[in-house]
């Protein structure tokens, strides 16, 4: 099912010290103007340099960003900033950080992974993409040949057959380490053992990818691997084995580990016209029971609930449980061609049974999407001042993301949030 393979990773080298904090970054779509001039003055060699570079996004115009990127990539590397490892590796990455008062740590082995369409259920997909950001990601990747964050995918290994390789390598010496805003520490180390790399191989020969994170880039390496070979094709080129545009980096998760914490994205909405909550919430009714929410943390009333629910503020101040109604069966509200899984899923109900019907907000319209903001903490979401409606959802569990995947199904946007994020520039690979 799934090929992976070593590579020489690029990554940075003109320090002595392995901490690399100042030279990593969140993923680039995270990032606004503000960070990013804060990572640049805090080290020129910052990777958004690279990731998310200055210029025009008008690949068109001389001294576009995607050519400052590849210039700055092609000089970072010739003067030794970044330098490629002397030989292929598989690398594990392990993230340690405080949650909810204990210590948790997630690991992941970083690969090259062959390309498959989704339609090949080998890499699985389970949100939707949008054209101009895979239009930007597919811009850079052509102007720099290169993977320059992994794609965060999941694996199934209930058995912890990972377990001791993992174990094993981090008894070894660290190679890059990184903390990030959160305290989140990040390490990195190389396995180079050839019986290693071929167990590992073989582990991983008989399994399915879950994307968690990373669609977009996922998207836009099978787009540059189709117009490689297009390109190939027409010059006459024969394929010897499978070319470096055949896979993808990949930092891959055991999607078993109990360590791996899945978190909701709130939602904050804002009307397209004048907002008027007395009419709001007795529309909501219609579907939802509405009650006061008992005292405590949010998430803790959420977690209660038997049905789809949740904490509803408006800007009033007005803050009210809403659980779907007994008599409303998700599967005949919700009028659209997909399982019932989909239509179970609490982030659907929100989208189907509010966002579009009460708000006309419309997947995939940009113009009604500039009225939906996604918010991580779930005080900060219910701060609506500059909103009319705050939702407070559920995570999606483990085992939904896994049904709707395997069914060929994706989620509505934002539907899962892995914490934490992979940091950028920790590893970089090359395709020239």
């Amino acid at each position: 099912m799934a090929f992976i393979k070593p590579f020489a990773a690029t990554m940075y080298r003109h320090v002595s010290d392995p901490d690399i904090t100042t030279l990593v970054a969140p993923p680039y779509d995270v990032i606004g103007p503000e960070l990013r001039q804060h990572l640049i003055e805090g080290d020129p060699h910052n990777v958004v340099a690279i990731d998310l570079p200055h210029g025009s996004s008008d690949a068109s115009l001389p001294g576009n960003r995607y050519e400052n990127a590849a210039a700055i990539w092609r000089e970072w590397r010739s003067s030794g900033v970044l330098v490629d490892d002397a030989a292929d590796a598989f690398y594990v990455l392990e993230q340690t950080w405080e949650h909810a008062g204990r210590h948790v740590r997630r690991r992941a082995f970083v690969a090259a992974v062959e390309l498959h369409a989704f339609s090949e259920g080998v890499v699985l997909p389970h949100e939707r993409t949008l054209p101009k950001h895979v239009a930007d990601r597919l811009d850079l990747t052509r102007t720099c040949s290169a993977n320059l964050s992994q794609v965060f995918s999941l694996f199934s290994d209930p058995a912890g057959e990972t377990d001791g390789i993992f174990d094993a390598a981090v008894r070894g010496d660290v190679v890059l380490s990184a903390t990030d805003a959160d305290g989140v520490v990040s390490r990195v180390w190389a396995i180079h053992d050839a019986e290693t790399i071929t167990a590992l191989q073989e582990i991983m020969a008989d399994k399915q990818l879950f994307i968690a994170d990373g669609h977009h880039r996922y998207t836009t390496a099978l787009a540059y691997r189709d117009e490689r070979r297009a390109a190939d094709a027409e010059a006459g080129l024969e394929r010897v084995g499978r070319p470096d545009y055949d896979f993808t980096m990949m930092a891959l998760v055991n999607m078993d580990d109990p360590d791996l914490i899945v978190l909701p994205t709130h939602r904050q909405v804002r009307s397209a016209g004048s907002f008027d909550a007395s009419t709001f919430w007795d529309e909501l009714a219609r579907n939802f029971d509405i009650a006061e929410p008992p005292s405590g943390h949010p998430a803790a009333a959420l977690a209660a609930a038997a049905r789809t629910t949740f904490l509803v503020k408006t800007a009033d101040g007005t803050t009210r449980l809403a659980t779907l109604r007994e008599d409303i069966d998700a599967a005949t509200a919700i009028p659209v061609d997909a399982s019932v899984a989909w239509k179970s899923l609490d982030v659907t109900v929100l989208q189907e049974l509010v966002l579009g019907p009460l708000f006309g907000i419309i997947p995939g319209d940009m113009s009604t999407l500039e009225r939906l903001t996604f918010v991580k903490d779930a005080h900060d979401a219910l701060n609506v001042e500059n909103a009319d409606v705050a939702f407070i959802l559920n995570a999606t569990r483990m085992d939904q993301l896994r049904e709707i995947a395997l069914g060929g199904e994706t989620m509505p946007q934002k539907s899962t949030y892995f914490y934490p994020k992979l940091l950028s520039g920790l590893i970089f690979r090359s395709m020239d």
